[in-house]
């Protein structure tokens, strides 16, 4: 079973600068391609870092206000911040190291990396680290798409024959606007809960309502009881 990887769904074309590349133009690269932040690269296109527009409202904040107060050198994000208001190329702009995900990874592995770090776009990069894509919050959104068709069709295959090795016509699925239900006897427990849970791990399922019942086996019959010869 095989659901989409960060490089099933990222945008390939990806808009870079380097170190050198001076404010002006990363602002202009900005705004020309709509995005809200860019990855920075070597000679190599290894990411650097990223320079968002967070960065350069940084900048614009601290030449109004002038001269820090002294409390801000005392923090690390004060002097990261007087930093970038003397910046004037993307090196001393960019927020380094870069927050980066593998063209390899889950989907699910790139949502949390952006939950965490509160970013909506993050570099692709491959086994070398090199600069292969972008992805964007909305991306990770396109399994959503799937059809309830496609579904229930991973479903039998995916889950059904190849994942659990279970008879499919064991098993009633239906989808309806992404929510998959399960009916039907399985052999025991574990694999009923398996199956749901497998289900539940397919790209474009909303939720899973479980209503797979486990078979009763026969119990053998109870030998008649005999007093013991006196």
């Amino acid at each position: 079973m095989r659901n989409s990887r960060v490089a099933d769904v990222m945008t390939r074309e990806v808009v870079s600068i380097r170190p050198f590349t001076p404010y002006k133009d990363v602002v202009r690269i900005l705004l020309e391609h709509e995005i809200s932040a860019v990855p920075v690269v070597d000679a190599e296109y290894h990411v650097d870092g990223v320079v968002s527009q967070a960065d350069l409202i940084e900048k614009e904040a601290h030449q109004v206000e002038g001269y820090p107060e002294p409390w801000e050198l005392l923090t690390r994000r004060g002097r990261g911040a007087q930093s970038k208001a003397r910046a004037e190329s993307a090196g001393s702009l960019m927020t380094a190291p870069a927050i980066t995900v593998a063209a390899s990874e889950s989907l699910a592995q790139a949502a949390r990396v952006m939950r965490r770090y509160g970013i909506k776009r993050l570099p692709v990069v491959d086994e070398a680290g090199v600069l292969v894509g972008i992805v964007s919050r909305g991306d990770l959104l396109k399994p959503f798409l799937r059809t309830d068709a496609d579904i229930h069709d991973a479903v039998m295959r995916d889950v059904l024959r190849e994942g659990m090795c279970v008879d499919p016509l064991a098993v009633e699925v239906k989808v309806l606007a992404g929510v998959v239900t399960l009916s039907g006897e399985m052999e025991n427990e574990f694999v009923a809960r398996d199956t749901a849970r497998l289900t539940r791990g397919l790209d474009g399922v909303v939720g899973v309502v479980d209503r797979l019942r486990v078979r009763i086996q026969d119990r053998p019959a109870a030998r008649p009881f005999s007093s013991p010869a006196h």
